[in-house]
């Protein structure tokens, strides 16, 4: 671990800083539970003020729903515990659910209000009559931590999450360029893409997540829709490296590159170096020239000038893309002040929004926690244990914390192994340390050294989590009131509860969900195929953007899981390779009007195969025989659109060769009639 920096222990401070304030003015009106003011803070704390404010505005309405739901469903169902357990589960499950398909930081609301409804309610059911007070209690009381929070956090030295932003763009352009920069000097270029590269789209997908934050931060509001363009554009750019290092090391595989090639290659390589600024935007625009320049001057009249003409379309797609993700960066790290940025931006239309969702999976897993509530609910009714409403809740929050995971039961253990240690830190407190504190002067001296700690440790995005439990669990285990109260048995009874519920939620997790990330893995490879199938049968919308955007929001969550697994149908899976095939089989649709009739009925025949061999491998997982007949479709498609359709059909021949470098990458190449006959002109746009 590293040592921590000036801005680790202004943020320790500062979240510290917050507890105390909360603390003190719960203690001075007299609140009943002070010690959730304390505990609000830290859950919401955050280095920066952006997203610090943010994640206390979603808890706020998250707590807020939860009570009013505790308020409304207890008096309804006190006197039917099994019905109040349904209602419980069901509640929890629903909101559950709906954060699952909120990738922003939105979904905390949803998650929250799903929980507090347990933790506020099930207490509450001996003495019904008293649930308003406990929620309004609650309420107030996160409410106060929350605003003590964002106010310490907004004067005192506030950060910007624009910084990380910029900084994690960097790296992201640092490594994409490194891996362009392989293509075009040969060493990477290869028709499949290793997974190392393939992570890059995790990366991407992870931005989500920080920039749902960027309009709460003054300082990034106002470049959230240029985040967005460029989070767009750099999911681009992935498959279109993947295909310019398929097209370049098919060309060298066939023939030697000229010298004016070469020295384009290199020209390239050394300007995905430069890094931004005027003067690469001015090198950018001359290899386009230069691009443009040898496209004017090429004749398509075989297959290697085929693959030639679309490498050098994906040098010059990949060219201004990377141009359009300087600009976007750059402006973006200005705050929004260059004016001319969208004059700039070559590429128009970028990805759009569209995800992609497993909502079977996903009901399986709710599926898990409704059912874990019911189980601990019934045991509690039927034990009539005191303290089941602690062993319930607790189930209810373990589980839904790790829920999203392929394998919440290990961070379920995590989490018990952290809150054991918070009892014991609490039973240090409680009876070896506050029993001699008689001011708050001296509680917040006894405190600091521990919660100063754990505010330097939150800075570690590894660590930060459970060291955020810590800090939750201990300040509410020691349960800080205005006179010292603390009674061991009573202590002992809730840290038993704690513990049993977290545990149980490991061994039923564990036991009821024994799938993980290679179930979710294979599922996403078989939504990929049946995408590409439904598209190329027509069945879906032909929508370029949507369906890119889909395959590379799977791909973003397919890859982490094939790094963590060893299994053999997986190891070789190139995740851009469907991506690539997606956006040519797209094309074919959008043009197959346009075509002669010759042409238009062998392109529909190859989409109607291509559809076949995906429904194939759905129903059987794994390589299948290459399809000689669908690769004679292609060549003679090939044949008909090169004799017949010249110019206008640029862009379906590009696409029948991107299909025919997906699937039959190593397959001898086609003989094409055109030699014979007048040679296409490959002038550009």
């Amino acid at each position: 671990m590293l040592a921590p920096t000036w801005r680790d222990w202004v943020f320790s401070g500062k979240a510290f800083a917050a507890a105390m304030l909360a603390l003190y003015i719960a203690l001075m009106f007299d609140l009943s539970r002070p010690y959730w003011a304390v505990s609000a803070v830290y859950i919401v704390s955050n280095p920066f003020a952006g997203a610090t404010k943010s994640k206390a505005l979603y808890r706020v309405l998250g707590t807020l729903l939860g009570a009013a739901a505790a308020v409304i469903f207890v008096p309804l169902f006190v006197n039917a515990p099994e019905l109040l357990s349904l209602v419980v589960a069901l509640w929890t499950g629903t909101l559950l659910f709906i954060s699952m398909l909120d990738r922003s930081a939105r979904s905390y609301v949803f998650m929250l209000a799903g929980y507090t409804l347990p933790l506020i309610a099930l207490p509450s059911v001996s003495d019904p009559g008293a649930i308003f007070d406990v929620a309004l209690a609650r309420s107030e009381e996160i409410t106060l931590g929350i605003l003590c929070a964002s106010f310490v956090n907004q004067i005192v030295f506030p950060a910007s999450i624009g910084s990380l932003f910029s900084d994690r763009i960097n790296v992201w352009l640092r490594d994409a360029g490194t891996w362009a920069e392989d293509i075009l000097r040969g060493e990477g270029a290869t028709p499949s893409t290793p997974l190392k590269r393939q992570q890059l789209a995790s990366d991407v997908a992870s931005l989500d997540l920080m920039i749902s934050q960027l309009s709460y931060d003054p300082g990034t509001k106002d470049v959230v829709g240029q985040a967005k363009e460029l989070r767009g554009r750099l999911l681009m750019l992935l498959p279109v490296f993947s295909s310019l290092a398929d097209r370049l090391h098919a060309v060298k595989q066939q023939s030697r590159l000229d010298d004016e090639v070469v020295t384009l290659l290199n020209d390239t390589a050394d300007w995905f170096k430069a890094g931004g600024g005027v003067e690469t935007e001015l090198a950018g625009n001359d290899l386009l020239r230069r691009i443009d320049a040898i496209q004017s001057r090429d004749r398509l009249n075989c297959w290697e000038d085929l693959v030639f003409a679309s490498m050098l379309t994906r040098l010059k797609d990949v060219v201004e893309l990377w141009q359009d993700c300087l600009t976007l960066r750059d402006h973006i790290a200005s705050g929004g002040r260059t004016s001319d940025t969208l004059r700039l931006l070559h590429t128009r239309k970028v990805l759009s929004g569209s995800r992609h969702f497993d909502h079977a999976l996903m009901a399986m897993k709710v599926g898990v926690v409704i059912a874990g509530i019911l189980v601990s609910c019934a045991f509690w009714i039927f034990s009539g244990w005191a303290q089941g409403a602690g062993f319930v809740s607790m189930v209810a929050v373990s589980c839904s914390f790790f829920a999203a995971q392929d394998q919440p039961a290990l961070m379920i253990r995590r989490m018990l192994i952290w809150t054991v240690l918070s009892i014991a830190v609490a039973f240090i407190y409680l009876f070896a340390i506050l029993p001699v504190v008689n001011s708050f002067e001296m509680l917040a001296l006894t405190l600091a050294p521990l919660f100063l700690f754990i505010g330097l440790a939150m800075t570690n995005p590894q660590m930060g989590m459970f060291f955020m439990l810590l800090a939750v669990n201990s300040a509410t285990l020691i349960a800080i009131q205005d006179q010292y109260s603390a009674d061991l048995t009573s202590f002992a009874n809730g840290g038993l509860a704690t513990i049993l519920g977290i545990g149980f939620a490991q061994l039923w997790v564990t036991a009821a969900q024994p799938f993980g990330a290679e179930l979710a893995a294979r599922r996403l490879m078989k939504a990929g195929w049946r995408d590409l199938a439904d598209t190329a049968s027509g069945e879906r919308s032909s929508d370029v953007d949507q369906l890119s955007s889909r395959s590379l929001d799977r791909l973003g969550q397919l890859v982490p899981r094939l790094a963590a697994l060893n299994v053999r149908e997986l190891a070789d899976v190139d995740g851009f390779a469907d991506v690539r095939l997606g956006f040519n089989v797209v094309t074919l649709q959008q043009q197959r009007p346009a075509l002669g009739h010759e042409s238009a009925a062998l392109v529909s025949d190859i989409l109607g195969r291509i559809a076949g061999h995906y429904r194939r491998l759905l129903k059987r997982f794994g390589k299948l025989p290459e399809d000689a007949d669908l690769r004679a479709s292609i060549d003679k498609a090939l044949d008909s659109v090169m004799r017949n359709e010249g110019e206008a059909g640029r862009a379906v021949t590009d696409a029948l060769v991107g299909i025919r470098r997906v699937l039959f990458t190593g397959s001898t190449p086609p003989r094409l009639g055109l030699a014979e006959s007048q040679p296409v002109s490959f002038a550009a746009e």
